[in-house]
């Protein structure tokens, strides 16, 4: 087997011995202190990401893992995408060509949600939520499930906007006027979609029996249930993308840095899962 410090060719993955695992030097180095932050290191991980990617596209590898990122310090070295899955999307189409709208999915045993807009403010939710935008995150979801999750008829739960899903209009008019369109055009599109459902019902064990993927409209809406339910065993997977990803989800946890005290929960699922989506895409 070749040297675990560094595995450059495919050959050198293939012949490695099977407790061992290649380290490859992505380029730029960093001092690396816990919990400290530098351009350096933000430097580094755009290397990391972008070598990872090329690896998966020159299928030498199955899928990408990746770890948390400190996104304010990224833009200290230039980054310009809001966080790991849009730069995936940019890295996953040759330069030039549009890159695929990717979908944020945090899954668990117990629970899987897809917030429908994600990183903006709240205030800026009801202009960016379109009839649109939920049919095509709806779209790519059920068909995720079909692909990586082996799910043969995907059931999706669509939350409301609004309090109460907007009680009839009375508590806004989004419900009806954007959601529950979207929610029509699935089914015409042959997927089992329901709702628009009130938020605060549709998360408790026996609601969460009634669907394999719960659609929410905001961040927020949909990761509070999912890291109540399961803050240490949770993955965040990003759908639409030509390959596999997945990735903790936590943050970067600074304050606990080089403790020694960090839970691996969520990493070796994420692992898992990586693992078990890249078997299913290779049949």
């Amino acid at each position: 087997p070749c040297p675990v410090e560094r595995c450059d060719a495919p050959e050198d993955i293939e012949n490695m011995a099977p407790d061992l695992l290649p380290v490859i030097d992505p380029g730029p180095k960093a001092s690396v202190v816990p919990g400290a932050l530098s351009e350096a290191g933000a430097r580094a991980a755009i290397a990391a990401i972008e070598t990872a990617v090329r690896l998966v596209v020159e299928d030498r590898a199955s899928g990408i893992v990746t770890q948390p990122i400190h996104k304010a310090n990224m833009k200290t070295a230039g980054f310009a995408f809001p966080g790991h899955t849009e730069f995936l999307a940019a890295l996953s189409v040759p330069d030039g060509q549009t890159p695929p709208r990717p979908v944020m999915m945090l899954a668990s045993e117990d629970l899987r949600v897809v917030p429908v807009t994600i990183h903006i403010p709240l205030h800026d939710v009801p202009q960016a939520l379109t009839t649109d935008l939920i049919v095509e995150t709806g779209t790519i979801v059920a068909a995720a499930l079909k692909q990586d999750f082996g799910i043969a008829a995907p059931r999706l739960a669509l939350a409301g906007l609004n309090p109460h899903a907007g009680e009839n209009g009375v508590l806004g008019h989004e419900d009806n006027a954007v959601v529950a369109p979207a929610i029509a055009a699935l089914k015409a599109a042959g997927i089992d979609a329901t709702g628009p459902w009130p938020a605060d019902t549709l998360f408790h064990a026996e609601a969460r029996a009634t669907y394999d993927a719960a659609l929410a409209m905001y961040h927020d809406q949909a990761l509070i249930p999912i890291k109540t339910i399961a803050f240490d065993k949770a993955v965040n997977v990003t759908l639409g993308l030509p390959f596999v990803r997945t990735s903790p989800d936590h943050g970067t946890a600074l304050d606990i840095a080089g403790k020694g005290i960090a839970r691996l929960d969520s990493f070796v699922a994420a692992l898992r899962l990586a693992s078990t989506m890249a078997a299913r895409r290779r049949g």
